[in-house]
């Protein structure tokens, strides 16, 4: 018997936040070594899932499968193929990041009668809501995804509440009740969308019979499923809808922007750059996967609903008066983007999106990790009460220009790559939705280079004038970050090699071929 790899990956952060939790209250700083430690060494098992993977070796690798509640048809079985693993590293490479930039985060602080809950359990929570977003990307049970989609929304739920940012300008029990109303939103939106889902999951038992999805997939290639036009497409509506909210994709958007307000800094990068990333991914593996004719019927919705994101996030991120929430309208313009990609049903725009996920959680978790800094050191998320900034911190604004300047996709940066591919992918199929998506790129920039100018520029103000610039712990989150996104700018070859043979798969799912070109290449 082989050793179960997989299984590891995921079980490791969750012994992890275990041990984390029942470390003794007075051992605050032992509880956070403990949790970098057990986030390193998935970060380990993570790349050497990476390393064993073989790009043109089988679609799902390093399979397990196991007999779990028999008389249901469901089974404990994980696979993964390359989108998956690119998304499982990029969730292991995060989380130490996060942990270390949250290192005080959690620290007790006396607010009146109220005090901040354990060190451990914030730790303790974010190594265990890594767990289940790895066991997400790992699993090909239908059944056993969707447990895990839904039970990392209960740690997500007490991170928002319960570890709020302490940066607020209406005093602590304004700051607890806005804390609960995030919290509270961004559970009952999800739950709602998990409960059509699970309706879904039960219709797709009745019809396959089983929730095995490389099962169901050969089946229906070889003709032993066919499943009824109307049938399917009520299952892909109760599968996309949850995705979408996860996504998370306009209308169903607006819990977003209140959960990344209210959270720190580090869980609001856990939310955006990880675990909406699951959204996402499930679109393609599940979505396309199971219920590849009913994708091609709704694209031409889907596709409207990204654009609209695409403009939307974006105006609404230029007109933004709080750093936090512009980054999260910015995160619904580029989750417009990936979405956009995936229903383009072009090998370009698939493998644009796959990589926008990825480069979209490195370039939103350096941003919104320096905004973190930036804004505990003044107390004040309001983009009005910075000015300067560069002048008295340069290193933390010149950080925080690299971070604003991979958002808008600046050319040498990794998002410009993955953003040139779902555009183009989007082109050559759908012209006009290609057309209106590159508005995102100009007000992009617009909000960009104006969070920049009236924090950094200009007159030092005189609350910032002492401000200390980034210290070691804090340049330790940053450049590898940084680096990273310059590396993947100019080279993006090694993760495409990974990505690319998936998306082939995805492709014939669905039975799609990349249009020909209007003008043949000379020969």
């Amino acid at each position: 018997m082989s050793f179960p790899l997989l299984t590891a990956t995921a079980v490791l952060p969750a012994i992890g936040a275990i041990a984390t939790a029942a470390v003794p209250a007075a051992k605050r700083t032992a509880a956070k070594w403990l949790a970098l430690l057990f986030s390193l060494a998935t970060l380990v098992l993570a790349i050497v899932v990476l390393v064993r993977f073989d790009p043109d070796g089988d679609r799902y690798q390093l399979t397990e499968s196991h007999a779990w509640i028999a008389d249901f048809g469901v089974r404990y079985e994980l696979g993964v193929d390359g989108i998956a693993v690119a998304l499982i590293a990029l969730t292991a490479l995060l989380i130490p990041f996060i942990v270390l930039a949250g290192w005080h985060d959690a620290d007790p602080l006396e607010t009146g009668n109220k005090r901040w809950r354990p060190t451990q359990g914030f730790f303790a929570l974010i190594l265990a809501v890594e767990a289940m977003v790895i066991i997400s990307f790992e699993a090909t049970d239908v059944f056993l995804f969707y447990i895990f989609f839904e039970a990392m929304l209960i740690p997500l739920y007490f991170l928002i509440g319960g570890f709020g940012d302490r940066a607020h300008e209406h005093g602590e029990e304004t700051a607890a009740t806005q804390r609960s109303y995030a919290a509270v939103k961004f559970l009952l939106y999800n739950l709602a969308g998990g409960l059509i889902m699970l309706a879904a999951v039960i219709g797709l038992y009745v019809v396959a019979g089983n929730f095995s999805l490389p099962e169901i997939a050969e089946a229906r290639a070889n003709g032993s499923l066919d499943m009824a036009t109307n049938t399917e497409r009520w299952l892909f509506l109760g599968f996309f809808l949850a995705f979408a909210v996860k996504a998370p994709l306009w209308p169903l958007h607006t819990w977003l922007p209140n959960a990344m307000q209210e959270s720190t800094a580090p869980v609001a990068v856990l939310i955006t750059a990880v675990v909406d990333k699951v959204g996402t991914f499930a679109m393609l593996r599940f979505c396309l996967g199971l219920f590849p004719e009913a994708s091609k019927w709704a694209t031409p919705a889907v596709l409207v609903l990204a654009v609209i994101s695409i403009i939307y996030g974006a105006l609404l991120a230029v007109g933004q008066r709080d750093i936090k929430r512009l980054i999260a309208y910015a995160s619904i313009s580029h989750f417009g983007f990936i979405i956009m990609g995936i229903f383009a049903m072009t090998s370009q725009g698939q493998s644009g999106a796959t990589l926008y996920m990825v480069n979209h959680g490195i370039s939103t978790a350096v941003l919104m990790l320096i905004a973190g800094f930036l804004i505990s050191r003044r107390g004040s998320r309001l983009i009005a009460d910075f000015g300067g900034v560069q002048k008295v911190a340069p290193v933390l604004a010149g950080t925080f220009l690299i971070g604003g300047l991979a958002t808008l996709s600046l050319p040498g940066l990794a998002p410009f790559v993955s953003e040139f591919l779902v555009l183009v992918g989007t082109f050559t199929r759908y012209p006009v939705i290609g057309i209106i998506a590159t508005f995102g790129i100009v007000l992009a920039a617009l909000y960009t280079l104006v969070l920049y100018q009236r924090t950094m520029t200009g007159p030092v103000r005189p609350e910032v004038s002492a401000m200390p610039d980034l210290r070691v712990r804090e340049i330790a989150v940053v450049a590898p970050l940084v680096v990273l996104l310059v590396f993947l700018g100019v080279y993006p070859k090694p993760l495409t090699d990974v990505v690319n043979p998936a998306v082939k798969h995805t492709m014939s799912d669905v039975q799609k071929q990349d249009p020909r070109p209007e003008v043949e290449a000379a020969k």
